[in-house]
């Protein structure tokens, strides 16, 4: 697959989660912290966007990284629990080292107990 292509293909991924969410690509640029412009670039295929970009993209998009790698026209398929973890990381991201410890801590209580 060319450069061109994949930047593209990205590109039109972006677009389409966009409008499913009723997003004009000043909103998404505003909610990501990019300038319209350069959504629209990136949606065309213009942009060598980064990864870090990227990442920034889906988070306005509310939609896992990967999501923005499948095929426009390919669905992929993301479960309440893949929801609820990147959920859970958000959330984490969010607070304090002792909060994040304390939650790791719980969390292998939790699981320790199901086995």
């Amino acid at each position: 697959m060319k450069d061109k292509e994949v930047l593209k293909l990205v590109g039109a991924r972006i677009r389409l989660l966009r409008k499913e969410r009723g997003l004009s690509q000043e909103a998404l640029g505003e909610k990501g912290g990019f300038h319209f412009s350069y959504i629209g670039q990136v949606e065309r295929g213009e942009k060598n966007i980064s990864l870090l970009n990227l990442a920034q993209i889906a988070e306005a998009l509310e939609v896992n990284l990967i999501q923005l790698f499948s095929y426009v026209d390919e669905k992929i398929e993301v479960t309440s629990t893949d929801n609820s973890i990147q959920e859970i990381v958000g959330m984490l991201r969010e607070t304090t080292d002792e909060k994040i410890r304390l939650a790791k801590n719980v969390l292998k209580e939790i699981l320790n107990a199901n086995t």
